[in-house]
């Protein structure tokens, strides 16, 4: 099975274009890539004068006072072990694949997951590390970063401060901080500390992470937030993250949010998922998320898909669900969609369903619906 290649860009907007499950074979770079380093080892760190300090006191402290004493922009980082699975984390901006350098002071913001496959060598689970990094200007923080200490960090130029033994609850503690900060304003913005201090928590191979992400998810929370949280929870924390999305599928009262949680249940690798993306694309009260369900199951072409997608034609008691459902057909590989759509614009008793299924099928520039079409028009 091959893992997908995530441009991780959470805005809501991005994701309906992301058909975004890219998988990609791991590239000779990450299949040669050095082992692990060592727990709480020093990343390598380039154009930069690094000075390594060891923890002193509560992390939050640490950074509190450091931040008070930085007029000129300087970083701080540390390194806490990583959750397993077959993944690089690059931050983002100019990255080659690989995730061979990540240049600091360039203005990009986002987190770039290099997935490889499971067969793939050098991606070692356990063991691993990211680095949590903070950058400062004037006695504020002003960007959050996290990346794999398999990168190579490229600080422009800055001091860096480097921070050893590091204890990863106490990293969890301070990055939740920002987060909170930004509860009444989690905007769909890379850029603010709340969306990059997330996915950091979501990496972290500690408990306490697992803890701090369910209380994201809570209804109380604003809506950006659980959806956020909801795709990390599928990316990083396998079975525990897959149960926590199958209570928000079942019992978020928005939905908008388990519209999202679809998309998040695509993303999970764990047994379960598609059975709760059938779920929800046959029981959910709202049409919106249930078309949802129909799209994102389109994105899976396996058998036990294609028949959900079949049976909302067939059954689903509103026509705009069946809408989106021929075109979650028009989303399959052809040799699988049109074949369906075909039979769809044929035999389907209702006439809104049909015309869709032609107009599907006219996008397609499949011989076969050529064919089909020239049938009908003959007759």
């Amino acid at each position: 099975m091959r893992i997908s290649t995530l441009v991780v860009r959470l805005s809501l907007a991005a994701l309906v274009v992301l058909g975004f499950l890219l998988a990609t074979k791991a590239t000779p770079a990450q299949q040669n890539a050095a082992p692990a380093r060592p727990s709480g080892s020093t990343p390598n760190v380039q154009n930069s004068h690094l000075n390594q300090q060891s923890a002193a006191g509560p992390l939050a402290t640490q950074l509190k006072d450091w931040t008070a004493q930085v007029t000129t922009p300087q970083w701080l980082g540390y390194t806490v072990p990583q959750i397993a699975g077959n993944r690089n984390i690059c931050c983002g901006g100019d990255w080659n694949g690989d995730c061979g350098t990540c240049r600091l002071e360039n203005g990009e913001h986002g987190v770039n997951i290099i997935g490889n496959d499971a067969n793939a060598t050098g991606m070692l689970e356990g063991s691993r590390e990211i680095a949590i990094l903070f950058r400062a200007e004037n006695h504020q923080i002003t960007k959050i970063r996290v990346a794999s200490t398999e990168c190579t960090l490229d600080a422009g130029g800055l001091p860096f401060v480097w921070i050893t033994n590091v204890k990863p609850a106490e990293s969890v503690a301070l990055l939740t901080t920002f987060v909170r900060n930004e509860r009444s304003d989690f905007r769909d913005s890379d850029d603010r500390h709340g969306r990059q201090a997330l996915s950091a928590i979501a990496l972290h191979a500690d408990d306490s992470a697992e803890a701090v992400l369910e209380s994201f998810i809570r209804p109380d929370s604003p809506d950006e937030l659980r959806k956020q949280t909801a795709f990390w929870l599928s990316e990083a924390r396998g079975k525990a993250g897959f149960l926590a999305l199958q209570k928000m599928a079942k019992s978020d009262p928005s939905s908008d949010v388990r519209a999202h949680v679809t998309f998040a249940l695509s993303v999970s690798r764990e047994p379960g998922a598609v059975d709760e993306m059938i779920r929800m694309a046959h029981d959910d009260e709202s049409t919106h998320v249930r078309g949802q369900a129909l799209f994102w199951l389109a994105q899976k072409a396996g058998k036990k898909e294609a028949a959900a997608i079949t049976n909302a034609i067939e059954n689903d008691p509103d026509t705009e669900v069946k809408k989106k459902a021929v075109f979650a057909l028009s989303q399959m590989p052809k040799d699988e969609g049109v074949p369906k759509l075909i039979e769809v614009a044929q035999n389907n008793r209702n006439p809104v369903v049909r015309k869709q299924a032609m107009f599907w099928l006219g996008q397609s520039n499949d011989p076969r619906a050529l064919a089909f079409f020239e049938k009908v028009l003959s007759q």
